[in-house]
């Protein structure tokens, strides 16, 4: 499934198909669908990256840090400390 950033994202927030959430823009591989949750917001939810490197992140306050693909920058919104499905767990 091609994953664009999440101003697109809302296409995505009740989609749960077996399979890998990658970048429009490059092909990357971002997400796999069984880090997906539902988080109760208008936007999809996952609480764990395909690979740590996945993703650029550049801090913006002390629980929101803003995510893009690493490898061609495409803006992907925000991983959320400690908002994740378990305790102590981001959501993306």
């Amino acid at each position: 499934m091609s994953f664009c950033s999440w101003g697109g994202g809302e296409k995505y927030k009740d989609h749960f198909e077996k399979g890998v959430y990658a970048c429009s823009n490059c092909g990357t591989e971002l997400f796999h669908s069984a880090s997906k949750y539902n988080h109760h917001t208008p936007w999809p939810a996952f609480n764990a990256t395909i690979t740590p490197d996945c993703l650029s992140k550049v801090p913006e306050s002390t629980n929101a840090i803003k995510i893009s693909c690493a490898k061609c920058g495409n803006g992907l919104g925000h991983e959320f400390l400690g908002d994740g499905p378990k305790k102590g767990q981001s959501r993306f």
